[in-house]
């Protein structure tokens, strides 16, 4: 059998134009070259599989071969790669700066690339210090890493870092069909798109995806082997799923889930890419945001089409929905229930005819009056003063009954007569009942009447000039004199007021603790600290009760703290029971009847 390589063997960049996806890195290394202008220390981070060993190795190449005769010469001699993963003690970097010294016997340069550089020790990092800060005209470091972070900064300040990205859907997509056509492969275009998104933007990875699937399929790569083969939800699973959510299917929504978990994908996968789809649909619904939509040509016709279908709201909306879902299901208990509902909301978005709900309640729904043909008729401000002023005042006597009944009536209760054969002093104006309880007087919960009626003009007039009379000047404040006795009984009654109120503890510290009087100052001594904290947090609603209560906006009340004052709230077993006895004497003769002890 012939030996196979690898794809990520086989097509591993040689020179710089064969890197994908770091432009921006292979052009700057060119010109540094180029211009003499190439740094002895310099640092490749980013994540796996972009190319940073790759772009080592073609820097080490690139640098020997200038002025050389043999282009293809390699200079394996030249490049020393080192693990760190593996090597990371000190000895092994003495060794290294052993070796350094030495100068290259073919070529320029001496090339040292150290992978993983992350792994170093603290003890290697200090010791390769002084050797990466000055080292020698001949050497070169290049520094590998995926976790720039672990790097002491020491080393980090002696580098020139170059931050390497991942690499695009896009791009990988591209480089696979490349390799697929040297390879005499026909794939579908989805099916590497599906590719190159499942590797998560490593270039190495996708190759890897590339040659299970084609060992899978054989030359001809489709979608559907594709799927199958990685284990993934295709763009179908989701297009279908959201036109059953559109339609208001819940029932057959269910059973495609269902189908879905048989096929042994994960529930927290599928809520997931479902966000995902929501996303991409809301993307096609902007014209300059289309291009953020990373699928294939045939594919992004698709979401044109859905998102047509797909209200904005409905988007907005289910985004929020499936990302909930998918941040509680890890700790949910029953996961499979916890997508069921959010599917189930999904689908109840939406009305059947593509409205969105509305979450206000309504007793009767607007669809009634459309389905009977009422449209609504909107009265503008001057036409409800016209109506006002044009009360007739049958209306008027209808809403006071009082001035519509006779002084002196008149019922004959041996025969009925006609409302012809009655007199005019006894005839009473009939208002149909439709009219009576249609426009029926207007209160709200403050007490405040309605303004389309003479009777509640009136009293809205005495409202307002009864709160003028309660306005006070605060120029011209009263303050009336009153006795220690009316101010204490103004204390004890806001006391009752925040006891019904269900403030109990206040409640019975106004009762419990009667102030004094003294030269219209009021006094209140209290026992401890903690009764003056919280008789201070009452005081602002107690003032404005006294102001008006006793006709006096001077009232000041000094409190003082006396913990000898505590000891007359200790109360004996015998002392409760006296008092008790006190207010209902019968409880003595239940103690003696059942021979009760205190």
């Amino acid at each position: 059998m012939e030996h196979f390589i690898v794809s990520a063997r086989k097509y591993r960049p040689q020179t710089f134009k064969d890197v994908v996806g770091q432009q921006a890195i292979t052009n700057t290394l060119l010109n540094a070259i180029e211009n003499n202008h190439l740094a002895q220390a310099l640092l490749f981070t980013g994540p796996r599989g972009v190319g940073k060993t790759s772009c080592a190795r073609i820097l080490a190449k690139t640098i020997n071969q200038e002025g050389h005769e043999n282009p293809d010469e390699d200079f394996a001699f030249n490049i020393f790669e080192l693990d760190a993963a593996s090597n990371n003690s000190v000895d092994d970097i003495r060794n290294l700066i052993d070796q350094v010294r030495i100068p290259p016997q073919v070529g320029t340069y001496k090339v040292y690339i150290i992978d993983e550089v992350h792994m170093l020790s603290q003890a290697a990092f200090n010791a390769f210090l002084k050797t990466l800060e000055e080292p020698p005209k001949h050497a070169i470091f290049i520094l590998a890493t995926t976790e720039k972070h672990k790097i002491i900064p020491t080393i980090l300040s002696r580098c020139q870092i170059f931050d390497f990205k991942r690499i695009t859907v896009t791009d990988a997509k591209n480089h696979l069909m490349q390799v697929a056509e040297q390879e005499g492969i026909t794939a579908d275009e989805d099916a590497l798109q599906i590719i190159a998104q499942k590797a998560d933007g490593a270039m190495r990875d996708a190759l890897s995806i590339f040659d299970r699937v084609v060992s899978f399929s054989g030359k001809n790569l489709t979608r559907q082997a594709v799927t199958e083969n990685l284990n993934v939800l295709d763009y179908e699973t989701y297009f279908k799923t959201t036109d059953l959510i559109l339609q208001n299917n819940i029932p057959q929504l269910l059973l495609e889930f269902n189908e879905i978990l048989a096929q042994g994908f994960d529930g927290h996968h599928f809520i997931a890419g479902l966000a995902s789809h929501f996303r991409d649909l809301l993307v096609c619904k902007n014209q300059a945001t289309i291009n953020l939509l990373e699928v294939g040509e045939q594919t992004k016709a698709k979401y044109l089409e859905q998102s047509q279908k797909s209200p904005h709201p409905f988007l907005i909306k289910g985004i929020e929905l499936a990302n909930d879902c998918d941040l509680k299901y890890k700790t949910s208990r029953n996961q499979r229930l916890l997508v069921e509902l959010c599917l189930m909301q999904l689908a109840s978005v939406l009305t059947k005819d593509g409205e969105k709900k509305n979450d206000q309640p309504y007793i009767i729904p607007p669809s009634y009056f459309k389905e009977k043909g009422i449209q609504p008729v909107k009265i503008s401000t001057e036409l409800k003063e016209k109506a006002t002023q044009n009360i007739p005042e049958d209306v008027t006597s209808a809403e006071n009954p009082e001035k519509s009944v006779p002084s002196n009536p008149v019922v004959d209760h041996k025969k009925e007569e006609s409302p012809s054969q009655l007199s005019n002093s006894q005839q009473t104006v009939t208002i149909p009942p439709t009219a009576t309880e249609s426009k029926p007087a207007i209160r709200n919960r403050q007490g405040r009447t309605s303004g389309l009626s003479l009777n509640s003009i009136r009293k809205k007039k005495e409202h307002e000039e009864k709160k003028v009379d309660t306005i006070v000047d605060p120029k011209n404040l009263p303050s009336d004199t009153f006795t220690e006795a009316e101010m204490q009984a103004g204390w004890e009654e806001y006391g009752k007021m925040q006891d019904k109120k269900g403030e109990r503890i206040i409640g019975s510290m106004f009762a419990m603790n009667i102030p004094t009087l003294t030269d219209g100052k009021i006094h209140l001594e209290l026992p401890n600290q903690s009764m003056k904290v919280d008789m201070e947090s009452a005081l602002p609603g107690l003032f404005q009760f006294l102001y008006k209560k006793l006709n006096n906006y001077s009232v000041a009340l000094d409190i003082t703290v006396n913990e000898e004052a505590s000891k007359k709230y200790a109360f004996t077993p015998q002392d409760k029971y006296e008092k008790l006895r006190e207010k209902n004497p019968l409880i003595d003769k239940l103690r003696s009847d059942f021979d009760l002890d205190i």
